[in-house]
């Protein structure tokens, strides 16, 4: 077996629907925060935060360019946007002492949030910036789905377990 370090990201590039999206900058990835209620009373020591099965709190991506493109302002449009995040993560192979590469794909509905046009400094980056929500997100890692939440079709799939398969079931869904 290999003993592959991960290092970091070499590269990445966003992609809507299947057209390269040039000028991006830099990126913040979605964080996971799951949607908690709190239980207490008789046969607790104390109270619990406890996660409701496979729902989440809003999950956002923002994506910065270098400045306004017309590709930015057609992401603005109030509808949801196909994304595809390609990265390439460099890793060691400490036994052979070579580099490895892994993709990492995250595929997302994103509906746009905020726009943030940027700053007019004469020689300087504008930052333009951008804010979306994504009711779908799909993470995958060496070719393998690792994270599917889709929050309007009640799926959250993490490492192949539907969380969400029972309460399908229970609403009548399937």
């Amino acid at each position: 077996m290999a003993n592959i370090v991960p290092e970091g990201m070499i590269n990445f590039k966003v992609y809507r629907n299947s057209i390269d999206m040039l000028g991006i900058a830099e990126g913040t990835l979605p964080n996971l925060e799951a949607m908690t209620h709190e239980v207490k009373g008789a046969g607790l020591a104390g109270v619990v935060d406890s996660p409701v099965l496979g729902h989440y709190n809003s999950i956002t991506l923002s994506l910065t360019w270098r400045r306004i493109t017309g590709d930015i302002m057609v992401l603005n449009t109030q509808q949801t946007h196909d994304l595809d995040l390609y990265h390439s993560l460099k890793g060691m192979n400490a036994g052979l002492g070579q580099y490895t590469t892994e993709q990492l794909h995250i595929y997302c509905k994103a509906i746009p949030k905020t726009l943030t046009t940027g700053n007019l400094v004469v020689g300087d980056v504008m930052g333009t910036q951008m804010e979306f929500e994504l009711p779908y997100i799909k993470v995958s890692l060496g070719g393998k789905t690792r994270i599917e939440i889709d929050k309007y079709n009640y799926i959250c799939k993490i490492d192949g377990v539907d969380y969400l398969a029972g309460v399908r079931s229970d609403l009548g869904m399937q």
